[in-house]
């Protein structure tokens, strides 16, 4: 039985070296290939870190509303007992959710996702759509014809979790884009089997309308007038 975990996390800034602290965990189970029923999602009391405003205006998630949640040192080890071994998916989360998650792994001394389970849509994306302008979720959510209706007003942990499950399916039904070399390699390789390259190249004429003969011998003579 394969199993996958599709994740993604809000947060309160970018940097969690200079203290940011995750503020919502979801994650949604594919077993086999289907979405299944099974999920995860808690909200996190980030421990005084204060939520600045542009942040706030993305996922809508107030200090307010998180004074009363667990803290990381709940909401971890269950985390970590629902991901289990599976492989475990986030977009773009070689660069953000898995070193964000596994800091804050760290600093409760919890074992880190590892490297081998760690899949990222964005990276599988770039290797196999051949397309689109952007590889953003949105971008390839919209590319593969997955609504996003769900997300209009504000991001959300689950709910980005459930657009990335269906991006990733989608992505895993989809034969990897060629290189772009390959792709010059065949197109260069038909150009030099074309009939009309070579020697044999047949001559043709385009004889001009009367008409547009004339307009131009007249356009001529009234150019060397004024020479």
């Amino acid at each position: 039985m394969a199993r996958v975990i599709c994740f993604d996390i809000e947060t309160t800034g970018f940097e969690y070296l200079r203290g940011d602290r995750c503020i919502e965990i979801g994650a949604v189970e594919i077993v086999d290939g289907k979405i299944t029923d099974k999920t995860f999602h808690e909200y996190i009391n980030p421990e005084g870190k204060i939520i600045p405003p542009e942040t706030y205006m993305v996922h809508k998630i107030s200090n307010a509303f998180l004074d009363d949640k667990p803290k990381m040192s709940v909401v971890a080890p269950k985390f970590l007992e629902f991901i289990g071994d599976s492989t475990i998916v986030a977009h773009n989360g070689l660069d953000f959710d898995f070193p964000f998650v596994n800091h804050e792994l760290e600093m409760l001394h919890l074992p880190p996702i590892p490297r081998a389970q760690m899949a990222d849509t964005l990276v599988i994306a770039r290797n196999r759509v051949f397309g689109p302008k952007s590889y953003t979720l949105d971008a390839l959510a919209k590319w593969f014809g997955i609504s996003l209706t769900a997300r209009a007003d504000a991001h959300g942990a689950l709910i980005d979790s459930e657009i990335l499950a269906k991006v990733y399916l989608e992505l895993e039904n989809t034969a990897p884009a060629p290189e772009i070399s390959e792709i010059v390699a065949k197109q260069h390789e038909a150009f030099l089997k074309h009939p009309k390259i070579g020697a044999d190249f047949p001559y043709r004429q385009f004889p001009v309308p009367d008409a547009e003969q004339k307009i131009h011998d007249e356009f001529m003579a009234e150019l060397n007038e004024g020479a």
